[in-house]
């Protein structure tokens, strides 16, 4: 088991999602980068789409009362065990009464740590993704002991990953709505650069407006990487806890690069829109 001394700034547990669903109104969550994640598994020969721990921004510090195998994938944050730097991307032997610190983010927003074997919690609506309305857990806490099954599996690294690196060229195709956009919109839309402001696990805002906004439509269906236009000219692009429906144009649609892609940017990171054929 593993004891949390230090719970980061917000830190769960996510998998590869819950679906057929979202007719009730329960959203998708997961991996907010799900290639980070997916890495993070299969480094250590896990199921790809096994539960891990995601940290954003200031992680945790985690005590293991036993000896596992882990992995950190994702932005760089500088992990130390027992005082001593550690690299990314790499399976970790871990020892029982070693200390893990997963400190303040320097590169990226997010990162993960998979253990080899299986993060033992709740599965509900066939995941055990948190989310708040959902599951009995919010975040994890301090003096939280999180159970693992350990699986003796070989440490040889099968799998080959891409070097971690941000991009702020964010892919996107034609919304719904996009045809009520006027031309001097789409110009603005793929011309110029958009700051990030106000962003969470379910949507990240966007400082600079389109001068004509639309009005609102009757509430129609979104998923995670659906670019919301307001009356107002404010962008949402929707993320992994997003709602279901929602009233405002859909002007675009993240595809899933993409979205892995921004769930690693932060306040004030500027963005790109690139229009990709449909």
């Amino acid at each position: 088991m593993i004891k949390v001394i230090s719970k980061g700034l917000y830190t769960t547990i996510q998998d590869k999602g819950r679906f057929g669903y979202r007719n009730i109104g329960v959203p998708s969550s997961g991996y907010m980068d799900s290639e980070s994640a997916e890495a993070a598994n299969l480094i250590i020969n896990n199921p790809k789409d096994n539960p891990l721990i995601e940290a954003t921004l200031i992680g945790p510090t985690l005590e293991f009362k036993k000896s596992a195998v882990i992995c950190i994938t994702g932005g760089e944050f500088s992990p130390t065990l027992n005082d001593i730097k550690i690299s990314s991307y790499s399976a970790i032997e871990v020892n029982k009464g070693d200390i893990l610190k997963i400190n303040n983010s320097l590169i990226g927003s997010r990162c993960y740590i998979s253990i080899q074997g299986a993060i033992i919690s709740d599965t509900i609506l066939g995941s055990k993704s948190f989310y708040h309305q959902i599951t009995n857990s919010n975040i994890i806490e301090e003096g939280d002991i999180l159970l693992f099954k350990k699986n003796i599996r070989t440490l040889e690294q099968k799998y080959t990953h891409k070097k971690f690196e941000l991009n702020k060229t964010i892919n996107v195709f034609r919304g719904p709505e996009f045809k009520c956009l006027s031309n001097k919109s789409k110009k603005t839309l793929f011309n110029e650069e958009f700051s990030i402001g106000i962003n969470n696990r379910m949507a990240y805002n966007l400082l600079e407006k389109i001068q004509d906004g639309i009005n609102s439509i009757v509430s129609s269906g979104v998923i995670p990487g659906t670019v919301q236009l307001t009356p107002s000219g404010n962008i949402i692009i929707l993320h992994r806890d997003c709602q279901t429906t929602g009233g405002y144009p859909r002007i675009l649609q993240l595809n899933e690069k993409s979205l892995n892609d921004l769930a690693q940017l932060r306040t004030g990171d500027n963005i790109r829109f690139k229009l990709l054929n449909q």
